[in-house]
Formats: C-alpha cells, structure tokens, sequence
C-alpha cells in the first residue's frame, strides 16, 4: 500500500519545503527508555500527593466539623474493653460523602479504590478498609444520617443560602435490587415457604446426626444462615403481598383490580413501577423536595408506592419539621394533584402551582367546575395566569436537574441495596453530598 502512495517519490518530492542540501543521519535512532527495574527511595507522606485545594479536602473539612456522636453511639469497641478498635467514624463518613462525590454505589467497588485510589487512600489514612464494614456502616446508621442531613440543612439556612418558602418537588424511579422474574403469586409463595422449612429443617437434622469432629463448623452455620435467611424473605414476600392485595383491591380501573397480585422474593418491599423509558421494573419511589433559589435538596424520602397522589403534604411536613420553617408555596406536577389535596394545603396556608388536567371535553379547565371548592376554583385561576405560569416552570428547572445530577453523578442510577430503610440511607447519602458540592465554597 505504501508502494503504491508513495513508491517513486523521494523526500524532496514528499516535502516541496525541504532543502536538497539536507544531510543524512547516521547511525541508530537514540531515545529515552523506560527503566523500571531501577531502585530509588522517596521520601514524602501521603498528604503531599493530594493537592491543597482538591475536592476531597473540603469534603474532609466539613465532615470535621459535623456532630457525629449518632454515629458513635452504637459503637461497643470502648476503652477499658476487649475487642479490636472501630475505624474513626469520620473517616467512614468522610468516604461514603466522597464515594457518592464520585458516583461509586458499592462496597466492592470503594473498597479497590481504598487501596488503588489516591484520594481515596488519602481519607482513608492508613486505615484498612473491607467491603463488609463499608457496606454495614453505609446502611445501618439510618437516624443518625437522617440528623446528619438535618444539620447540614440548618447550617446552609443559617448563612441564608437555602429558604424553604417555595419548593419544588418530584419523584424519581430508581431501580431496586431485584429482578421482574423474582415477582412470585401466592400459590407459588406458599410453596417455596414449603420448601424452604423443610430445607432447612434438613440441614439442622444433618448437623445433629454428623459427627461433630468431622462438621465444619463455619461452613455449617453459612448454610443455616442462607437456609434461614430465604424462609424470612419469603414470609416478609408473603407479609408484602397482603399490603399489596389490600391497595389494589381499592383501584378504580377493574381489570387492574382484579389481577391477581404478586411480590419479590428478592426484595419484598420493592414494586414494579413504571419507569421514564416506559417499561415497568422492580423500583423504589424517591421524593425530592429542593429550594428553587439555591437548588439545595431540602427534603428526602424513598416509598414503594408507584403513585405520587399522596406524597405531596407528608413532604411539606418533613421539610418543616427539618428546618423549623413554614413552607408557603409549593410546586409539583400533574402527578401530585387532588382536589382534596389542594384544599389540605390551603387549609395549612400553602399556595399550590400544579398543571390542570385536561379533560375530553371542549369545557374550559381553566374556569370554575360545579364540583370545585373555591381553594380548587382558586387553584385553577392562578395557574391559567401568568404569574402563575412563570412560577410553575421554576419546577421543571430545579427538580429536573437535581434528578439528573443524582442519577448521573451521586450513584442514585440504582440501588444495590435491600428494602425501604436501607434505600433511604443511599438516598441520603446522595443527598448529602450533592447538598455539600452545590455549596462546596461557603461550608469551608
């Protein structure tokens, strides 16, 4: 190919610029080679290699100055004792804050980077770290990061970046830790539970016949453990399907009411839900509320309903109770609205802004219905004004965004944990740390 490109030109020709005058090399070409054999000795602490303005310092800056003592509460590694020492909460804290920073959803996955990562083993520093202990501290401090997301709230109001007089509010689908084909009806629910007692009772009866010389103790007592933890999920499935018999007996549409219901052997508390690529998965329902101002999330709660009717007031009241403030105005989609709904938030003093619901009908959904309280007739003039409308697209560019930067950068893509508790504590933990890059500067 170079034959035909270029056979029969000589350097001249190829390059018109050059001189003919040019003299030709001689000898072999010389260059710089790799040598990593060679032995040296480097003198210098980790805390040089991070710069002094990195990110990962202003996460460990802030989490210096938080009250962590929920978290040490449950600690039982105290002086005077027996017992290897906990790892400095902080430090823990300080990784998971960095890991959501860094869109890292599992324990696996952080602890490589503990060991791999510079930043990573810069929080760290020199503390050995597993997956286990990640993965439990991650999930089993739930009121304690609960207080901990208040705390930082509180702060960010105190130096008046944040106000919770209007907020935004919106769901977000996340994928659970389940699959679909994981769903099983009652009848085959019942069986499994069948099958499972019995399995188990055969591993007890093993291990009391075996001879206790030639029973591996630990691995005995892993297969319990296993047989024993897939009878409880499959009793919590059965518990799940009841709650999920009793709400679909009370849709409206029939054909919906009357198919038969079915729960997650995997995890019981996830549903199938209708995602935003409109397929139905295993999913949890993530409720934001944020400050359309300053775009600080303000509020956060996780729930299996696949429905956001009733999720719009339980909201104001957490965000309230969290910042001691009173919620004015509130903006939600169409998702969220109700005529009883409008009528509990105007009796709280709190302005709606929701889109009407069109109708079939040529009537005008703009003006008052027979049916309407003046709270809904309300309701309806101010969003057909606009004012009304200005405000309401104040939603589409805050919860829109907040949504997107949790799914793409705070590792709230899926969840790779198990039911509505420990759901709860990944969405906090986003939470957080999005709350604490958004305001990275002023919480230095």
């Amino acid at each position: 190919m170079q034959e035909a490109l270029f056979g029969g030109m000589d350097a001249a020709a190829m390059n018109p610029s050059s001189t003919t005058d040019v003299v030709p090399a001689s000898g072999p070409v010389r260059m710089r080679l790799a040598d990593r054999s060679q032995v040296g000795v480097h003198y210098c602490c980790i805390d040089e290699l991070v710069p002094l303005d990195h990110r990962v310092r202003m996460i460990w800056d802030a989490v210096g100055q938080m009250d962590l003592s929920k978290f040490e509460a449950s600690i039982q590694s105290r002086q005077f004792t027996c017992g290897r020492s906990a790892n400095d909460v902080r430090v823990m804290v300080g990784l998971w804050l960095w890991a959501a920073v860094n869109n890292v959803a599992g324990g696996r996955e952080l602890e490589r980077l503990c060991h791999d990562e510079i930043t990573f083993r810069w929080m760290c520093g020199g503390l050995s770290m597993n997956y286990h202990t990640l993965n439990d501290f991650r999930v089993g401090h739930r009121d304690a990061l609960d207080e901990l997301f208040t705390w930082t709230l509180g702060r960010l109001m105190h130096a008046r970046l944040v106000s919770v007089r209007r907020i935004s509010q919106d769901g977000l689908r996340v994928r659970a830790s389940a699959g679909g084909k994981s769903f099983k009806k009652r009848s085959t629910l019942e069986e499994c539970l069948t099958q499972a007692q019995a399995h188990l009772e055969d591993l007890r009866k093993l291990e009391e016949e075996a001879d206790a010389t030639q029973v591996d103790q630990r691995r005995e007592q892993c297969r319990r453990a296993a047989a024993q933890d897939r009878v409880d999920r499959v009793r919590q499935a059965l518990s799940e399907l009841t709650a999920v018999e009793r709400s679909r007996a009370q849709l409206k549409n029939k054909q919906k009411r009357e198919k038969e219901a079915q729960a997650s052997m995997t995890d019981p508390e996830a549903r199938m839900m209708k995602m935003p690529n409109g397929g139905f998965n295993p999913a949890y329902n993530v409720q934001l509320a944020s400050d359309p101002e300053s775009r600080a999330i303000v509020g956060v709660s996780v729930s299996n309903s696949g429905s956001d009717a009733a999720q719009s007031q339980p909201m104001r009241e957490q965000v309230q109770k969290r910042t001691n403030q009173k919620v004015c105005e509130h903006l939600m989609d169409g998702g969220y609205v109700s005529h009883e709904g409008i009528d509990r938030a105007t009796d709280d003093a709190v302005t709606i802004y929701a889109p009407v619901r069109a109708v079939k009908t040529t009537q005008d959904i703009y003006a008052r219905q027979p049916q309407d309280s003046d709270a809904v007739a309300a309701w309806r003039s101010r969003m057909n004004s606009p004012e009304g409308q200005i405000i309401y697209h104040q939603r589409a560019s805050t919860s829109e965004t907040v949504n997107a930067d949790l799914r793409t950068y705070r590792g709230l893509d899926r969840f790779h944990v198990r039911g509505i508790v420990k759901a709860t504590c990944v969405a906090l933990w986003s939470a957080l740390a999005y709350n604490l890059m958004h305001f990275a500067a002023a919480l230095r």
